[in-house]
Order: C-alpha cells, then sequence, then structure tokens
C-alpha cells in the first residue's frame, strides 16, 4: 500500500462513507469489548479528535510513527488483539512507563509487576525472549536501573516491526481506515 493510498479521492456516495466510518467504529468497539485493556479503553474514552488522513497515511511510513501516534498505537493494539499477539504492545508500553520512574521505590515495584506479567515462566502474558535476555532481566531485578528492560524492549519491538506491522499495514482494518479517511476527507 503506497503512502498516498489513503489521500487518494473516492466517489463514493455520503451513505456508503458514513457506513464505512460506523462499521470501523463497530470494529474496534467489538474488539475492545472480546478482550478489553484497561489503558486502551481509557484512550478511547478521553480521545480529544480522530486521526485525520495525513494521520492514517504517515502510520504506513514506519512502526516508530505509528507508535508516536496516540490513536495510531490505539488501532494497532487493537489489531494485535485480534490476531492474539496484544502481550507484544502492552510489555513494550509497560517499558516505556517504566523508562520514565524516577523513584528507587516505584521502579522496583514497577520492575517486579512487569516480571510478573511478561518476563516469568508461565507469566499470563508471557512474551518471547532468549535464555540470555530473560536471564538479564532476573538478575538486574534486585537493583533496578532504568535499562532494566531495554534488551528485551528491543527485542520486541523488533518482532512487532518484523512481523506485527507489515501484517497491520496489509490488513483490512488498516484498509478500512485508510478508506474512511478518503471518504471523510479530512477527518475519519
Amino acid at each position: 500500500m503506497a503512502f498516498t493510498d489513503c489521500m487518494t479521492p473516492t466517489d463514493l456516495s455520503g451513505e456508503r462513507k458514513g457506513m464505512m466510518r460506523k462499521n470501523w467504529r463497530n470494529r474496534i468497539r467489538f474488539l475492545l469489548k472480546t478482550n478489553p485493556s484497561k489503558s486502551i479503553l481509557h484512550l478511547m474514552q478521553n480521545r480529544a479528535y480522530r486521526p485525520s488522513a495525513d494521520d492514517v497515511n504517515q502510520w504506513a511510513q514506519s512502526l516508530d510513527k505509528l507508535l508516536s501516534h496516540k490513536h495510531g498505537k490505539i488501532v494497532f493494539c487493537v489489531f494485535l488483539k485480534s490476531e492474539f499477539c496484544e502481550e507484544n504492545i502492552e510489555f513494550w508500553t509497560a517499558c516505556e512507563d517504566f523508562k520514565t520512574l524516577t523513584s528507587h521505590k516505584q521502579r522496583a515495584s514497577k520492575a517486579d509487576s512487569i516480571y510478573e506479567e511478561f518476563i516469568k515462566s508461565e507469566a499470563p502474558k508471557e512474551i518471547n525472549l532468549d535464555y540470555h535476555t530473560r536471564n538479564a532481566i532476573i538478575q538486574s531485578l534486585h537493583e533496578p536501573t532504568a535499562t532494566t528492560f531495554v534488551a528485551a524492549q528491543r527485542k520486541v519491538y523488533s518482532l512487532m516491526e518484523n512481523n506485527s506491522y507489515p501484517r497491520f499495514i496489509h490488513s483490512d482494518l488498516y484498509k478500512e481506515l485508510c478508506a474512511a479517511a478518503r471518504g471523510e476527507g479530512k477527518h475519519i
């Protein structure tokens, strides 16, 4: 899909455009209800505006651009949930939050919760890590620093960038977003 695919004009009727927007919203609501995530629901309820066609186009440029846009990240989360691999984006997000902590007490608590939720063998949302990366994290849990999860976060990011992200860009969900952006003109 080319960068400008969302920008090309369309000859859809007003009724068809409205149905496409409604279908997109219903699909996201359904996916969120079938596998809810508090953080995603919170973001969806508090959104101030909808992504523009330019925003949707930029998401196809790189995973960085997608994740740096609030709505792009939400839609990517919804896509990952539909593929049953949302643990990767949830871990990546938890690591981003972890890096901002300055208090040793907060950092230790958050490190333990990240370990319990994503790293530990048989964790509820266990991510796929090699032995050495997992072991390095376990060793650093005694005195966690802002870099405790950096290697694991890089591996998960690379996995998303090389596997999940290309599937997202070629998915029906992304194509529907592009179509909705074209149909509405400025905003979805």
